[in-house]
């Protein structure tokens, strides 16, 4: 600008000093939305970044419920399958239960008709080995099902095998021994059937 020019327009400097305020407040806007902006884009993903891990944690969450859900139903299968299994092996073991009890009724019918034919003064020897046959087949088949006669002259009583029904001294003998079984008991798989019935000793 020139002397002529400043003096033909005094307020020429004065515009230009505005402009450039202008141009300087128009940066610093600019500068503050790009603050904003940024600000704004910062919190934003922050709170997206929140929400990620807000979600991670509640996938792991569900993860870990699933995992804790199948340990469990895993575990409750094993003990179906276990008692699945105890309840065939005790059907196998005792299913024949109602049967042993008829057959040891039939055997006991045997050991009587021995006794019998012991005290006759005679007898058909054919007759008494047929019945001999017949009571030790009978309890060859029940020892091969797990059927046990329990009850023996000069053991110790047990009260969860025998069943005490007269008690009676004895010099030749302890106490609680057994002096005489008047009916044999038995057991299946070590489960009481009958009872032995048994004379006990008693000094």
């Amino acid at each position: 600008m020139t002397k002529n020019d400043a003096a033909q327009n005094p307020q020429q400097p004065e515009l230009e000093q505005e402009q450039e305020q202008e141009l300087e407040q128009a940066a610093e806007q600019e500068q503050d939305v790009e603050q904003e902006q940024a600000a704004d884009a910062t919190s934003n993903a922050s709170d997206r970044l929140g929400e990620l891990e807000l979600a991670l944690s509640q996938a792991e969450q569900r993860v870990t419920d699933a995992n804790d859900r199948a340990v469990r139903a895993v575990a409750e299968m094993e003990n179906i399958r276990r008692r699945a299994a105890q309840d065939v092996e005790k059907a196998h073991k005792f299913a024949l239960e109602k049967f042993a009890n008829e057959i040891i009724t039939t055997v006991d019918n045997l050991e009587r008709a021995l006794e019998i034919a012991a005290q006759a003064e005679s007898i058909n020897q054919n007759f008494l080995e047929g019945i001999e046959l017949t009571h030790k087949g009978l309890l060859s088949t029940l020892n091969k099902f797990g059927v046990e006669a329990v009850g023996v002259i000069g053991e110790a009583f047990n009260p969860e095998l025998h069943q005490a029904m007269a008690m009676q001294p004895s010099a030749d003998q302890d106490n609680n021994t057994i002096l005489a079984v008047m009916q044999k008991g038995y057991t299946l798989s070590g489960r009481l059937l009958r009872p032995a019935m048994v004379m006990v000793v008693k000094n």
